[in-house]
């Protein structure tokens, strides 16, 4: 049995004879259906090339984006790397200083997490440098929260660095350290004999000899304790600088300050008198440490 044939006629412009066509009806069933999926797949392939140019600029875009990103992942590294440096710099300092203080660290210096790599832009597939990226960011995370534990710890172990110094100096302060008034000495601190029985008796500070009326300091930082009379010492002041040191001015012509009153190292506080039982205008100065007379020149340094 034939094929049944469709005849297709040709009908050229001008005198040219028709022609006619005889295609297979099989054929035409054939080829139809591939120019329809022809022209499916051109449509498709213009869509795809449209939505590809349309997205061009957004993947240049985040490509940029992306390229910025690594610059700024660098550039924080740098700076955590160049705080780790400056952190360990002050831990040394630190421990130094501690050590010129005589006073113990609370805890070891701590170990950073080191960070470098090479360029993720340098890497040879995307995937690598992505996940070198993730990676790094991991680890800046890291060091990021070590940096703050640690300048909590710097600053817990400052306050206490302070809080010490603020107390030694407070000690040296209220250390006495001067002379009270100038002059000679005239009877040292121990035993001698008395200048009024010709006996032996304990001196319990020193008698520094100058002309009435010259001032007497305070050789420390205190509080004036007592301002009094005594038949044998005359007018008395004494005052307490506080770490169980206290000092007592006798024999005072005048007296200057008041009890209560709190004074400063190098303020006048009396004048050189002869009150009370004595040769001749002269100081008696006493030191005493928790309660017991011990040698003034122990506290003179100049």
């Amino acid at each position: 049995m034939g094929f049944r044939k469709i005849n297709i006629v040709v009908m050229p412009e001008g005198a040219r004879r028709v022609r006619q066509l005889k295609v297979p009806k099989l054929l035409l069933l054939l080829v139809f259906p591939l120019l329809i999926g022809a022209g499916l797949l051109l449509a498709w392939i213009i869509k795809d090339y449209l939505s590809v140019k349309i997205d061009v600029p957004r993947l240049a875009y985040l490509q940029k984006e992306n390229s910025q990103q690594q610059e700024q992942i660098a550039s924080l590294t740098e700076k955590i790397r160049i705080i780790q440096k400056k952190l360990t710099e002050l831990n040394d300092f630190d421990r130094k200083l501690r050590t010129m203080v005589n006073l113990e660290s609370t805890r070891d210096t701590p170990q950073f997490v080191g960070m470098g790599g090479s360029d993720p832009a340098s890497s040879s597939s995307r995937a690598a440098a992505e996940k070198l990226n993730s990676k790094l960011v991991r680890t800046m995370h890291r060091s990021l929260d070590e940096i703050e534990n640690e300048i909590s710890a710097q600053l817990s172990e400052r306050t206490e660095l302070l809080s010490y110094l603020n107390k030694q100096k407070t000690l040296l302060a209220s250390t006495p350290s001067i002379w009270p008034t100038k002059g000679w000495i005239s009877s040292d601190f121990g035993y001698r004999l008395s200048p009024f029985t010709n006996e032996k008796e304990f001196h319990k500070g020193l008698d520094i000899c100058n002309r009435r009326g010259a001032p007497i300091i305070t050789p420390a930082d205190g509080i004036v304790t007592a301002v009094e009379s005594d038949p044998g010492y005359g007018r008395i002041i004494t005052v307490n600088h506080g770490y169980g040191l206290v000092t007592r001015y006798a024999h005072l012509d005048k007296v200057n300050v008041k009890k209560g009153q709190a004074v400063k190292r190098g303020q006048e506080v009396a004048l050189v008198g002869n009150t009370g039982r004595t040769t001749g205008p002269h100081l008696h100065y006493e030191v005493h440490l928790n309660g017991v007379p011990v040698n003034p020149m122990r506290y003179i340094l100049n």
